[in-house]
């Protein structure tokens, strides 16, 4: 999530009112999670765990919970909660406006695009030309569309990252700021739902096929050309490459990547990063020769312990 207008390190300390170490006209572009940032944007960290990966990361600004020796070229802010800390700046610079019509008026809509009955359409939304999208369907704000793009009925466009910190009192939400970018050429079936990112983009790529009632979690980034079937839920920060082919009511964990031309078989839990260019089956996830062979060997092992 970028600022509209660069902020220094003090503008930002005096807005959560915390403290901070390094230049105070130093400055901050945007804020970012970790797996995405780069140059000029802020990330927090709040376990020790991850102190050393967010102070090593790309980000020039951590916000971080304990006062530790800052980087060279980098600058830190110390607050008692990076989490709360992170969300204000979400709802500072990206504030959720509610709409007050169907299609907000700075939505922008390209030529010989069907816009069905009941669709909603919110502020700032981007959609190509030549897209049909159908009854129902849900397009929260900043969602980016390109052209020649399908959306069947009851598809709902940048809902919240499914993402939770567990605080004595209850699951504390980390506010989503970030958008969905649907490149030209994409398909969506019905009933299927593609979250924003918490920062960035959860981006479907050109010419990829989606089927009905498929999930997409937050920052999930698909390539071009992919096929992925019903009832399939991609976790959150999940990276499919080109040309991947997933069938049916496939899961899979968060962060991994899935590599080019990867065929999921039905029903497998991709536990792990794979491959491309293989195929895949079972959970946890195998090649398939692999997983099919194992299942041969233990049936040929079960029927050796009956006639025995």
């Amino acid at each position: 999530m970028k600022f509209k207008d660069p902020q220094t390190l003090k503008q930002i300390a005096t807005l959560l009112n915390i403290d901070f170490i390094g230049d105070e006209n130093f400055s901050i572009i945007g804020v970012n999670e970790i797996h995405v940032v780069k140059k000029g944007d802020l990330v927090f960290v709040d376990h020790p765990k991850y102190y050393d990966k967010a102070l090593n990361s790309a980000a020039t600004t951590i916000l971080i919970n304990k006062k530790v020796a800052c980087p060279p070229g980098k600058a830190l802010l110390i607050s008692e909660d990076p989490f709360r800390d992170f969300n204000k700046l979400t709802k500072h610079f990206n504030p959720f406006i509610a709409s007050k019509v169907s299609i907000a008026e700075s939505a922008s809509i390209g030529i010989e695009t069907v816009i069905q009955p009941n669709v909603f359409i919110g502020n700032n939304v981007s959609i190509g030309s030549h897209c049909v999208i159908h009854p129902n369907v849900s397009i929260y704000d900043n969602t980016i569309i390109g052209n020649h793009v399908t959306i069947h009925a009851n598809t709902v466009l940048g809902a919240d990252a499914f993402y939770y910190k567990n605080r004595p009192e209850g699951f504390d939400k980390l506010l989503s700021g970030g958008s969905v970018v649907l490149e030209d050429h994409v398909d969506l079936g019905a009933s299927c739902t593609v979250d924003k990112g918490v920062t960035g983009a959860t981006t479907i790529g050109r010419g990829t096929k989606i089927d009905n009632q498929v999930h997409i979690g937050h920052d999930t980034v698909i390539g071009k050309k992919c096929l992925i079937a019903s009832q399939t839920g991609i976790a959150g920060c999940v990276i499919i490459e080109d040309e991947v082919t997933i069938w049916g009511q496939v899961g899979t964990n968060s962060g991994i990547t899935i590599g080019k031309g990867a065929v999921i078989q039905g029903q497998t839990g991709v536990t792990k990063s794979v491959e491309g260019g293989k195929s895949y089956f079972g959970t946890p996830v195998a090649e398939s020769r692999e997983k099919l062979k194992e299942m041969a060997e233990m049936k040929r092992f079960l029927k050796g312990r009956k006639n025995s």
